[in-house]
């Protein structure tokens, strides 16, 4: 696991390498939202792209 969690990602992903585990949080300092959709219009339409299968 990485270092402390960061409080401004909240994240309930637990099979990411970089979720917290004892709480609902990001370890990293910094994430990258990606698109599936060439024009967003929902939130179904975004992904996190730093996610890594633990």
């Amino acid at each position: 696991m990485m270092g402390k969690h960061n409080d401004s990602i909240g994240c309930v992903v637990s099979e990411c390498r970089f979720h917290a585990k004892a709480e609902d949080y990001c370890t990293l300092e910094k994430i990258q939202v990606t698109k599936h959709e060439s024009l967003a219009k929902t939130k179904q339409c975004t992904d996190c792209g730093s996610f890594e299968k633990e």
